[in-house]
């Protein structure tokens, strides 16, 4: 390998969303594990106002060293150029967004990062919205008769949430219910009702962050989580799943228990459930990655029943946590898959997927003939 050329590697990260700093935790968790005899790495990040910076690669060593990654602050190093298709301005050969929330899961960086022609590891535009979107996430899933949370949306904009549209909520789904944003990342903006107060409070607080919402009943389960990873072989349309794990909160699973404390709830890697389980969960995170048109990777969050045994579809993350505690990458180290091994073939499959889109745009290009004599 250290006789061919390296890939140079965009590592993206950052941005304005309030995941800010679990992109940063997840970048260095992912700058920690790129084998740096196959690759170069240019770090890109977003601060908070939106602008693009890049650091030297001569700065990775004290990177890794200071173990900690931070969004650069020399005005020197800022750069956003759309002059060029090839883009100059990035200069790498893919870029790896390791970026969370609105903008980045949603399919707005996956866009952008399209017109500059660019290879990007993760979901495409199409599926990255989808994902994001958890209501209509849903509707798609529950279309192919998989069963979702029971839940209402709710849709905005507005400043005021009754106690006779609580009251109605409550005597429709029972206690406890569970609010959160349809378009927000990981957990940002949910909350745990278990009155009418609290429902309250809970919707006027999701609203600040969406202007739709969902309200869904709450079920005694257990909450499985599986990743799924795109398939390298061509002709193999399906995607390749790791064993579940189970999250086992305090609580529930909230985004500070997610990402920054890993005492706020164990992993249980791999779940404790039968082999008819266990493929079940399989297949139904497999068809969940096929019905929403996701490319590259994404984790499948079910949740069982604890009384009738029965699956059901809570949501997905097109571009989950890769930071020391995120299952993501743990899943895949207890199915034989390293995390380095993981990073190399998300990698790969982002730049077998630009070649393939890249000769379907020569082929239409082709067939497009402009007449001379019109």
């Amino acid at each position: 390998m250290s006789s061919q050329k390296k890939i140079r590697v965009g590592l993206l990260f950052g941005g304005q969303s309030s995941e800010h700093e679990v992109s940063l935790l997840s970048a260095y968790s992912v700058l920690q594990n790129l084998d740096l005899n196959r690759y170069e790495i240019e770090l890109i990040s977003i601060d908070g106002e939106g602008r693009w910076q890049k650091a030297s690669s001569s700065n990775l060593k004290n990177v890794l060293n200071s173990k900690e990654l931070k969004v650069f602050a020399d005005e020197k190093s800022l750069f956003l150029s759309l002059d060029s298709r090839k883009s100059p301005s990035l200069g790498v050969d893919v870029v790896f967004p390791v970026l969370h929330g609105p903008l980045y899961e949603d399919g707005a960086i996956q866009g952008f990062l399209e017109t500059l022609g660019v290879p990007y590891v993760g979901t495409g535009v199409l599926g990255s919205a989808l994902g994001m979107d958890k209501e209509v996430a849903k509707r798609l899933v529950a279309s192919h008769n998989i069963q979702v949370t029971p839940g209402v949306c709710l849709r905005g904009p507005r400043s005021t949430f009754t106690n006779s549209e609580a009251v109605s909520l409550s005597e429709k789904f029972g206690w406890p219910l569970f609010v959160k944003p349809a378009n927000q990342g990981s957990s940002v903006g949910v909350g745990k009702a278990t009155d009418l107060s609290s429902l309250v409070e809970n919707v006027h607080m999701a609203f600040r962050f969406d202007s739709k919402v969902l309200v869904e009943q709450g079920i005694d389960a257990r909450e499985i989580e599986l990743s799924v990873l795109e398939s390298k072989n061509v002709n193999d349309v399906e995607p390749r799943v790791s064993l579940p794990g189970e999250i086992l909160p305090q609580d529930f699973y909230s985004y500070e228990a997610k990402y920054l404390n890993s005492d706020g709830a164990l992993l249980k890697i791999p779940a404790e459930l039968t082999s008819s389980q266990v493929l079940h969960a399989q297949q139904m995170a497999k068809k969940i990655f096929q019905i929403l048109e996701l490319e590259g990777l994404a984790r499948v969050d079910l949740f069982l029943d604890r009384k009738s045994n029965q699956f059901y579809f809570n949501e997905v993350n097109t571009l989950p946590g890769f930071t020391s505690i995120s299952m993501y990458p743990k899943l895949w180290e207890a199915s034989g898959l390293s995390y380095s091994c993981l990073l190399d073939e998300l990698i790969d499959l982002a730049l077998l997927r630009h070649q393939k889109r890249e000769s379907f745009q020569r082929n239409r290009d082709k067939s497009f003939h402009v007449p001379s004599n019109p």
